[in-house]
């Protein structure tokens, strides 16, 4: 593993070399692919001699400076590099390679998706498709021209503006784009295909009319129009909330079901996952539809924050992704209900962020080092990220926050810039100074806060006790700075006697307020202003849960209630009553109904999972199902009328009225299903059967998955031979198989791989079945460790098809360190005979020895 090099922030030096322009040409074969590569450059250092290109995995034909066709004594190419020796200050060069997309199964560079070509270069696939400066603080303006088959490939895309087409071979065509704004290579773009197409135009604020196009599979035209509107309204929300009007004439938007993230955001050519895509009312749930909305929103929003301002090096990710991440939340939280979203991004973010920083791949928004880029994509990056950047809107307030995003974007327009020059724009327009909250781009970990509450004579005194974890090197880490909201109730009738947002700098500090009649009762945290973990002694969550005004405090406070009760049931104590009686004032709240049913779903496992010192799963399944089926009988009446009243099969609009009656009975039937109880098995069954709706149907599905073995056989085989065609929904039949709570289920997923619709090579695929089970904590952590040999035995035979992937799945085995003495012990086995593989890859690589904390 000598060859495994990691790469330093610290070592960042800046290019020796400008590509002012670049002129791509792209022979589209079927048996392979040539580029033609002409670039423009010039030295940035006068003293530099020799130019050296990135190039991966491709066969070098013609190599030209000027009119000079060199010979073999004139470049080097050898360990992913072409040097050319004594270049000139500025010249010209010219590439000729060829490469072969057809058997790109790691599905970076160019690549087939089905009968698709399609490309994906961030972070560093461009190098496979031609040798290149591929970094990102070298930004160039592209001209592409694509030629291809017309019958096989009549559309042929990249980025920017369509500028000719050349129709004058006999079975050949070409077109032309040209992209006037400078990029780097990885927003670089390109499809050609048989597709479908919707149509639409958007204004902008200054009366241009920009062309929209989604392009997708034949005959899947009918399920692009949610994500059309969605386009729009992005375009418009952006407009308005950040003065931010799209650039180009022409905006595309293409999806491929073979596709390694959700979506990317290339400048004028968004290539989307499928999923993030396509939907109609029988084939997506409400989830999807939300899903869709975002990463549209998402890919729209980097046009300018990562596109227009990019990163000057990869460890600046989170200026771009976290950014964005916060951006595309409060789109989310402005067309939909805020409370549920702001809910729903802290519920992502502790499931997935918050394991991440208790574990050995722990790494700051702004990571030091890496050993493979694609590994740093990660919810620390991206929803820790946000969660900074919503830190810096609340110091700030709305107004400066504006004025600061005006002078980022009027400021480094056009440039590669780091996190450093974004919080100088702003601190510079708002007058904060930020100097000590840069910390959270730096250190690692989920900080905790204390704190101690004292009343004598009036006076409420807090005390708060920052506890700082060490970086992942056992490096002290200092005190943070944040933002954090708070109010005091009175005791009685839970009236706000004052709200304020305190700021928290030091290690220990105290905060008084005087002239209360009595103790208040303390509302902290709240709208979770600061990415921390509360640790106080006593709470009466049952009094916030009636009480509380701030939405996110009242869920957090049925959260915090239900985990205090479960664990008392690990204990062996009585199921508490107050816990049980606060439940049912939740059944009879008047609330929104997408709200109301977060309010009532317990705690996850994976939840339960974080606050133990030493993980076992079976106790944690054992309380949660003992706490489920004691609510199901003690509230089925209340239940049963909830469902009665909410459940309407008929109804398939995705309106929020309609989501929220779903959202709210689909949460009382999985409670009600706790009692396996043949009236409500009856109703499982009779809402598949009936209902027009996938949510409703998947549901279900599910419901009878994990209950009912009999009922569920028949629903499962007419789910699948009704949509055995449409690999978007068969990866929802997967899924529900891999997370499956019965016994057998490691025999049916190992059976699945030889289902006539799974392919190993389809990213969406693999994670739906084998992804799905390396989080099904039942069976993934069984103690015969067959769980583990199975994914261990995935990641080494993916790894050799798409390393990207296999190293998503290795990260099933972060939680390592906390697991209890048995399956700790099978677990290792299984993580050192993967590292120990030949020819393992870099990116499988860093997270094993990570997680085995290898020198």
């Amino acid at each position: 593993m000598s060859e495994m090099k990691a790469i330093y922030l610290k070592d960042y030096q800046k290019p020796l070399f400008s590509i002012d322009k670049v002129d791509l040409v792209f022979d589209l074969y079927e048996e392979y692919t040539t580029v033609t590569n002409t670039m423009q450059l010039r030295k940035n250092d006068a003293d530099a001699k020799d130019l050296e290109l990135s190039s991966t995995s491709l066969e070098l034909i013609e190599l030209w400076i000027n009119d000079l066709q060199l010979t073999s004594s004139r470049y080097d190419y050898a360990d992913e590099k072409l040097t050319i020796f004594n270049v000139p200050t500025a010249f010209s060069i010219k590439i000729i390679n060829k490469i072969y997309p057809q058997n790109n199964t790691e599905l970076e560079g160019l690549y087939k998706s089905g009968a698709i070509f399609c490309t994906q270069n961030e972070p560093e696939g461009f190098r496979s498709i031609t040798p290149y400066l591929d970094r990102p603080d070298v930004m160039s303006v592209f001209t592409t021209t694509v030629i291809a088959d017309k019958k096989r490939y009549p559309i042929l895309l990249s980025n920017g503006n369509k500028t000719q087409c050349h129709d004058t071979f006999k079975e050949r065509h070409a077109v032309t784009w040209l992209d006037p704004h400078p990029k780097p290579s990885y927003l670089f773009a390109l499809v050609a295909g048989d597709l479908g197409c919707v149509n639409d135009t958007f204004t902008t604020m200054s009366g241009s009319e920009i062309e929209l196009n989604i392009y997708c599979d034949l005959g899947n035209e009918s399920k692009c129009a949610h994500a059309m509107q969605s386009l729009k309204e992005s375009m418009t929300w952006d407009e308005e909330k950040y003065g931010r009007e799209y650039d180009l004439e022409i905006y595309n938007i293409v999806a491929v079901d073979s596709f390694n993230m959700g979506a990317m955001e290339n400048k004028g050519l968004n290539i989307f996952n499928s999923h993030y895509v396509l939907a109609n009312e029988d084939t997506a749930t409400d989830a999807n539809f939300m899903g869709i909305q975002s990463v549209i929103a998402h890919e729209y929003f980097h046009n300018w924050t990562g596109n227009r301002i990019t990163c000057r090096d990869w460890f600046q990710l989170t200026l771009k992704e976290g950014l964005t991440v916060f951006r595309d939340q409060c789109f989310s939280a402005d067309l939909n209900s805020a409370q549920v979203q702001r809910i729903k991004d802290v519920i992502s973010l502790r499931e997935r962020q918050f394991v991440e920083d208790a574990s050995p791949t722990s790494h700051p928004i702004q990571p030091e080092s890496y050993i493979s880029m694609n590994n740093f994509y990660t919810a620390t990056v991206y929803e820790k990220g946000a969660e900074v950047i919503r830190m810096i809107h609340t110091l700030l307030g709305a107004e400066h926050y504006r004025k600061a995003t005006d002078l980022y974007f009027e400021t480094f327009d056009g440039q590669a810039v780091t996190t450093k020059d974004f919080l100088w724009a702003m601190s510079s327009a708002s007058g904060v100074d930020l100097s000590q909250f840069e910390k959270w781009y730096h250190q690692n970990g989920t900080p905790k806060l204390h704190v101690h509450e004292q009343f004598e004579e009036g006076v409420y005194t807090l005390r708060l006790r920052q506890k700082v974890p060490n970086a992942i090197d056992g490096k002290t880490q200092e005190p943070y700075f944040y933002p954090l909201k708070m109010a005091l109730l009175d005791s009685k009738s839970g009236d706000e006697l004052l709200a304020q947002t305190l700021i928290v700098s030091k290690e220990e500090e105290t905060f008084i307020f005087e002239g209360l009649n009595a103790k208040p009762i303390l509302s902290i945290n709240r709208d979770f202003s600061a990415p921390i973990i509360i640790e106080q002694d006593e709470v009466n969550y049952a009094f916030l849960m009636r009480h509380d005004s701030n939405s996110f405090l009242r869920y957090e406070s049925a959260q915090s209630f239900a985990v205090e009760t479960l664990e008392s049931i690990i204990r062996g104590e009585a199921i508490n009553a107050a816990f049980v009686d606060a439940y049912g004032y939740l059944l009879d709240l008047d609330a929104d109904l997408s709200y109301k049913a977060l309010l009532l779903e317990l705690p996850s496992i994976g939840v339960l999972m974080q606050r133990q010192t030493e993980v076992d799963f079976e106790p944690l399944y054992e309380a949660k199902e003992q706490l489920s089926k004691h609510l199901a009988l003690t509230f089925k009446d209340k239940l049963l009328a909830l469902y009665a009243q909410y459940h309407k099969p008929q109804c398939d609009a995705i309106d929020s009225k309609s989501m929220g009656e779903r959202a709210l009975k689909n949460r009382v039937l999985h409670l009600l299903s706790a009692l396996e109880s043949e009236d409500v098995l009856t109703l499982v069954k009779t809402q598949y059967e009936t209902s027009l709706t996938m949510t409703d149907r998947i549901t279900a599905l599910d419901i009878l998955e994990n209950t009912s073995a009999f009922l569920a056989e028949a629903a499962l085989a007419d789910f699948y031979a009704k949509y055995k065609n449409d690999t978007l929904v068969m990866n929802k039949y997967f899924s529900i198989l891999a997370a499956s709570h019965r016994e057998g289920t490691l025999q049916r997923v190992i059976a699945l791989q030889n289902d006539a619709v799974y392919d190993a090579k389809v990213p969406n695929l693999v994670r739906s079945l084998i992804g799905v089970f390396a989080r099904n904590y039942k069976h993934f952590h069984a103690k015969d460790g067959y769980g583990y040999a199975f994914v261990a035995d995935k990641i080494i035979e993916i790894d050799t098809i798409n390393a990207q992937i296999a190293s998503g799945l290795a990260g099933a085995f972060k939680i390592y360190e906390k697991l209890n003495p048995t399956n700790k012990t099978l677990m290792h086995k299984e993580l050192e005979r993967v590292v120990s593989t030949h020819s393992l890859s870099k990116n499988v690589y860093e997270i094993i020895s990570k997680i085995l904390k290898m020198k």
